[in-house]
């Protein structure tokens, strides 16, 4: 005889049999046993001796989430006796089920008199034998010693009057009782009344769910000692799920490499399908198994959603059904659902067995849902796992979310998405699809091509032409960007103007990172062409417009090419406050990769040479790492900045022959940049000086363009030096009306007056000069046109007033070179925090500080964070000392 069918030997006083004339038997009273491998969690056994504090525990969790081998060891290890109950009792209506309460109390010693009674009608129990047993478990005895009451498998408790009738003898038990029930499902009990007085303790499936440092321990009881990412990577995959844990672990044992078994198993083949094919959906009526098997092909769902895969309309309560049944059905918020992964796993694969082939039209009935619904992520999803290509490359245009190819946050989930795309979609949107990630990767090969057969499929007619259309002019606007051609920038840039009307508002609205890729292409083409001032005007549209995650890689591009026009212009101060918040603008919105596209630090690196700084400009020239090959972050402008700063820097250095290669890049463009062959040929007449032959510097110099600035100073320079005094002067007159250049250009334009001036003996137009180049030099510490421009200067600097005006931060003779001056907030503080900050200063505690803005205590804390970051501080001392000397107090 097995030993649930052993009966419980009688009790003298008491019933042999339940009201049905069944004997009882032992083994539902006798807690149930625990595997060798079983694992006692400390956390939830502290959690359940709140079970001795509170009338009412719950322990309420899915299948095989471990809720009875908890309580289990819970009620072994509590030193008192512990009537358990598990009730599984076929036909337990209200009278079979108070017979097996009664015997379990009786069984664990519970001082619950013979007298009290036992249920003789399977189908009803008498009212006044709860009100004895209530009156006897409140007696004096019990309260001090409560009896502890589990009734394990309480879902199988259908009928609502148990429930009441139990309710009433807990609420009536006066402490004498300590209930805890072990459910799947919420139990019918009145919790609201119990949670709001504080008498009730929980345990749910989030707390039963083991951590990685249990699934480990669990997995060393299986003599299974794996490295921890096999067991993080266990725990992800089940969710923590007890039961899944300890079948894969048994599985595991078993195989001659568990921890590749771990890493790899099929769950649709595995100990742990079959558990949840028994116990989870094979016991749910046939519609509500199919509705599982159709939405595990989804994430997330929504009743709408689901209905729409089914074909039905009873989705709604069918959901929630499950969700409070605990059946691996999770409930997201918002009527949303989703499947507990490994479950959702394991029923694609049984979808797949059940109704071959129809996991692909699922996918394309989700994608068209999803997208009349306006849910662009998931709709390309399901688009692409129907295999339906052309509807997937078709959403992505007319919702004119191409340009997120190119933004970060979604760009690489795109682009792998799209990898997969068959060859056989030839449409527009493919095509226009495939340029986009062949532009992303700087393939001016195939992505030009793709985009050719594009434009030629589109002029032939499309049904949605305008999106369509607008998504190539952005690609071909971003190909003239690559490959230095302005006029194919301007048309395509006025081809979208004139497109953006026939395209919906809000449409444009919802995609800003079109408009800001669209100018800043269009900029970046124009400064490739030495407009600057048009540049200026697209690349600020850009880096002003709208802010957001979307926008912050075209804003940020934006603002280091205008970082790089300030630096061409001689603005060497406001190009390096546009460095440093393009640097910031990525790295607040924590988008994939390191913050900045590396032209940022090439005008730093320039920045740095200015003042002088030759070990700090090599630095950033190291740390902006020279552009992989196809690398679209790098074009031409990118390339230039680099051969430009690279070059300044080996001439201060003094390797002009490095400088001469370094300053002419192998870049591929349809039109060569007039400032880049400006500036090569600069550094190939400095060169010529520095190796004896000034005669070569005028025909170097052929190739400097006149409407530069700062190219026809140094021209300027180099002709005087070259001993041409009078083309040197025809040089500088038409600087007199460059208002648009900073001190970069004027102090060095300062300094060749001064020079000529020296050369032609007059002292005082030398010094004029000279005190002329020192105060435009001195707020910017713009040292190295002074050491560029020869030994002639230091005895003059030397002497007054001139001495004065170079003291504490110019090198002059024996005195020492002053430390750099102090690098620049990378992102600028807000009003707020700078309202923190003087209060800092004052010495104001937190709370002050708090009460004198009228706000909490953790806002200002907030604040303070938020400016020791941007300080690069870690103290308050530190922080008003740092501002100070910016200059923020």
């Amino acid at each position: 005889m097995a030993i649930d069918d052993v009966p419980e030997r009688d009790t003298p006083g008491l019933p042999g049999v339940d009201p049905r004339g069944d004997p009882f038997l032992r083994t539902r009273y006798a807690v149930p046993p625990r595997p060798v491998t079983f694992l006692r969690r400390e956390r939830l056994i502290r959690h359940l001796d709140g079970a001795l504090a509170t009338p009412l525990t719950i322990v309420n969790g899915a299948a095989g989430a471990g809720k009875t081998l908890l309580v289990a060891d819970w009620a072994v290890g509590l030193g008192r006796p512990v009537a358990w109950f598990t009730t599984d009792a076929p036909d337990l209506r209200p009278g079979v089920f108070w017979a097996y309460v009664l015997r379990a109390l009786h069984t664990a010693g519970a001082p619950v008199p013979v007298a009290v009674g036992c249920p003789a009608d399977p189908s009803r129990v008498d009212e006044v034998l709860l009100n004895r047993l209530a009156a006897e478990l409140s007696g004096p005895t019990a309260a001090r010693r409560p009896a502890v009451l589990v009734l394990d498998e309480f879902d199988r408790v259908a009928a609502p009057e148990t429930a009441a009738q139990l309710d009433f003898v807990l609420r009536h038990a006066g402490g004498g009782l300590r209930l805890v029930v072990v459910s799947r499902t919420e139990p019918l009990l009145p919790l609201h009344r119990y949670r709001a007085a504080g008498e009730l303790t929980e345990i749910r499936d989030a707390e039963l769910a083991f951590t990685a440092r249990e699934a480990g321990e669990l997995l060393d009881r299986h003599g299974l000692s794996l490295p921890a990412p096999v067991a993080n990577a266990l725990v992800d995959r089940t969710r923590g799920w007890a039961a899944g844990l300890r079948l894969c672990a048994l599985a595991a044992r078993e195989s001659p490499d568990p921890e590749t078994y771990l890493k790899e198993f099929e769950a649709g083949q595995s100990t742990v399908a079959d558990f949840l094919l028994a116990e989870v959906l094979n016991i749910q009526p046939p519609d509500t198994q199919d509705l599982l098997l159709r939405v595990s092909v989804l994430e997330r769902f929504c009743p709408d959603l689901a209905n729409a895969l089914t074909g039905r309309s009873d989705a709604g309560p069918v959901l929630h059904w499950l969700h409070h049944r605990n059946a691996f059905v999770q409930h997201l918020g918002h009527s949303w659902y989703g499947l507990h992964p490994l479950f959702a796993e394991i029923l694609r694969a049984h979808l797949a067995v059940r109704c071959p082939g129809l996991a692909p039209e699922l996918h394309r009935r989700a994608a068209r849902w999803l997208k009349d619904a306006g849910f662009l992520p998931e709709t390309l999803v399901h688009g692409a796992a129907a295999g339906d290509w052309d509807f997937a490359a078709g959403t992505l245009v007319s919702d004119l979310a191409i340009g997120q190819l190119f933004t970060g946050l979604r760009s690489a989930g795109l682009d792998d998405l799209f990898s997969r795309m068959a060859p056989d979609a030839t449409g527009p949107a493919p095509e226009l699809v495939r340029a986009a990630r062949d532009l992303a990767r700087g393939d001016l090969d195939r992505g030009p091509a793709h985009l050719e057969r594009a434009g030629r499929q589109l002029a032939e007619g499309a049904a949605d032409p305008a999106a369509a259309q607008l998504c190539w002019a952005l690609l071909e606007v971003l190909t003239a960007r690559l490959t230095g051609s302005s006029a194919r920038a301007e048309r395509a840039a006025r081809l979208a103007g004139e497109l953006r009307g026939a395209v919906p508002a809000d449409l444009l609205d919802r995609h800003p990172e079109l408009t800001a890729l669209l100018l800043t292409h269009l900029g970046s083409a124009r400064l490739w062409a030495g407009r600057f001032e048009d540049a200026r005007t697209a690349l600020t549209a850009a880096a002003t417009g709208p802010e957001g995650a979307s926008t912050a890689l075209p804003r940020e591009d934006a603002l280091a090419q205008l970082a790089l026009i300030d630096q061409l212009n001689g603005w060497p101060g406001r190009a390096e406050h546009k460095a440093s918040q393009a640097l910031a603008e990525t790295a607040r919105y924590s988008l994939p990769g390191p913050p900045g596209t590396g032209m940022e630090r090439l005008v730093l690196a320039a920045v740095a040479v200015d003042r002088d700084e030759l070990d700090r400009a090599q630095e950033l020239l190291d740390k902006a790492v020279a552009p992989a090959e196809g690398d679209v972050s790098h074009d031409p402008v990118a390339l230039a900045g680099r051969a430009v700063a690279t070059a300044r820097l080996l001439l201060a250095r003094g390797d002009a022959r490095a400088a001469v290669r370094a300053a002419r890049p192998d870049v591929t463009a349809e039109v060569p940049s007039p400032w880049l062959r400006g500036h090569a040929a600069l550094v190939e007449a400095a060169a010529h000086l520095a190796e004896g032959r000034p005669e070569a510097v005028a025909e170097a110099l052929h190739e400097v363009p006149l409407d530069q600035p700062a190219c026809v100073v140094e021209a300027a320079r180099m002709q005087l030096a070259a001993g041409r005094p009078g083309e040197a002067a025809e040089l500088l007159h038409a600087l007199r009306d460059a208002g648009r250049t900073g001190p970069g250009v004027s102090v060095r334009a300062a300094l060749v007056r001064a020079w000529n001036g020296h050369l032609a003996e007059d002292p005082a137009t030398t010094r004029r000069w000279l005190a002329v180049a020192l105060r435009g030099a001195r707020h910017g510490h713009l040292r190295r046109p002074f050491v560029d421009a020869g030994p002639w200067i230091a005895p003059l600097l030397d002497t007054d007033p001139l001495r004065g005006l170079a003291a504490g931060w110019l090198v002059t003779g024996s005195t020492d070179v002053p430390p750099p001056a102090v690098p620049p907030v990378v992102e600028e503080l807000s009003g707020r925090e700078r309202d923190v900050l003087r209060r800092l200063a004052r010495m104001m505690t937190t709370e002050e500080i708090a009460a004198d803005l009228y706000v909490s205590v953790n806002t200002v804390k907030t604040h303070l964070k938020s400016v020791y970051r941007k300080l690069d501080v870690n103290r308050r001392a530190d922080a008003v000392r740092r501002a100070r000397d910016l200059r923020l107090l």
